[in-house]
């Protein structure tokens, strides 16, 4: 007589699937600094047209032919004069240890005591006393107030600025723009196109801190 077999039992098959991986904060601060940077560097106009030595006169005839000069310079060559000044802060910060360590410092605490903390974290428990938010941000004002105007740093970073915005000016004023395709209504759409994309251009970096200060906003009353 023969015997008939049971079909194997039918295991469930589970659909759960994992969560996708989250990034930090500071890892997508620094995801969005590098990609502005990249696209900063691709959207600027080509250095040699910018040190063209055939494009500069010795002096401009008058001042307002200098600042007519620097006007449409600086609409044009606007990226890569903020290259430039960020490169000539960036060098005088690296020439100086101490207040590049001051800056890095003062960077650091703020995004990590404040700008970066979840909005269920507890307060901050400093010297047996908890201190707000608000605290923590009132303390770390004044705290970037005394480093910026008490200590070297603060002239470190302005001396550097102008030294970079002197060497900006006298370029734009001695090079003659008459190569330069822009007329008025280009300058303004560029000027306002310049401003509408501040946020992912060389600052973006402020544009994602204020952005994830303000997505937990529990945890900065």
């Amino acid at each position: 007589m023969a015997t008939t077999s049971s079909p194997p039992p039918i295991l469930p098959i589970s659909t759960t699937t994992s969560p996708p991986p989250t990034s930090s904060p500071l890892s997508l601060l620094i995801s969005r600094l590098s990609s502005s940077l990249r696209r900063s560097l691709t959207l600027a106009r080509p250095w040699p047209e910018l040190l063209d030595p055939s494009s500069f006169s010795p002096r401009p005839d008058s001042l307002p032919s200098a600042i007519h000069r620097l006007r449409r310079n600086l609409s044009y060559f606007r990226l890569n004069y903020s290259l430039f000044l960020l490169f000539t802060l960036s060098l005088s910060l690296l020439s100086h240890p101490f207040s590049l360590l001051l800056l890095l410092s003062l960077l650091s605490a703020w995004c990590f005591l404040y700008l970066f903390r979840p909005a269920d974290s507890p307060p901050l428990l400093l010297l047996r006393r908890q201190f707000s938010s608000r605290e923590v941000a009132l303390i770390l004002s004044a705290f970037s107030f005394f480093l910026l105007f008490f200590t070297s740093l603060g002239s470190l970073i302005i001396h550097s600025l102008l030294v970079g915005l002197a060497i900006v000016c006298v370029h734009g004023a001695l090079r003659v723009p008459e190569d330069l395709f822009l007329d008025e209504q280009e300058a303004a759409a560029g000027s306002v196109a310049g401003a509408g994309a501040g946020s992912t251009g060389l600052l973006s970096f402020l544009s994602a801190a204020a952005a994830s200060a303000t997505a937990n906003p529990a945890s900065h009353v």
